[in-house]
């Protein structure tokens, strides 16, 4: 039988988990709480939640929705990393905290929509941040509309360019 406090869990659990674009599946066993601690720092930095699960609540909880894919995945001790924003800045914190705390590992996750495993989510981390691809965006795209605007401008500028010698050496 269900008691209230695992009920109240599985919907609070369902609450944080509805209009996710990330979820990332961690393994926590060898950190230490100042260690946790850190990496929560360091998420609610990027809008994102660490939380711990029992496997048998996180099953309910994602049953019957878009992450049941995830449900083969919540094996061993696990925490959820939950965000409703940038998966790449999430994938950038997650795997700095990783490279100094080897006993931290990603076992896979869900964004937007696909299931990911952990070689994907380090890919993920690699790709530069929305504000970085939409500067190279606007640079690809205003480069050659300055050179059209330069191309375009030159027979004029050439032309006063030619009258303005024409002058001078009419004065002289």
């Amino acid at each position: 039988m269900p008691t209230q406090e695992k009920i109240a869990a599985v919907d609070d659990l369902k609450q944080r988990l509805v209009g996710v674009k990330t979820v990332l599946l961690t393994e926590y066993r060898g950190l230490t709480v100042q260690q946790i601690s850190e990496l929560r720092k360091q998420l609610r930095a990027v809008s994102a939640h660490y939380k711990v699960v029992k496997n048998r609540l996180a099953k309910i909880a994602v049953s019957s929705s878009e992450l049941e894919v995830l449900r083969p995945q919540l094996k061993g001790p696990i925490a959820l990393i939950v965000s409703k924003d940038d998966p790449v800045a999430v994938a950038k914190a997650v795997s700095i905290f990783a490279r100094t705390n080897q006993a931290f590992a990603v076992k896979g996750g869900y964004v937007d929509g696909r299931l990911m495993q952990p070689e994907g989510l380090k890919a993920l981390a690699e790709l530069p941040s929305r504000e970085a691809l939409r500067a190279q965006l606007v640079g690809a795209i205003s480069g050659p509309l300055t050179q059209l605007v330069s191309l375009l401008q030159a027979p004029q500028r050439e032309l006063a360019y030619v009258l303005a010698e024409r002058g001078k050496g009419a004065a002289e």
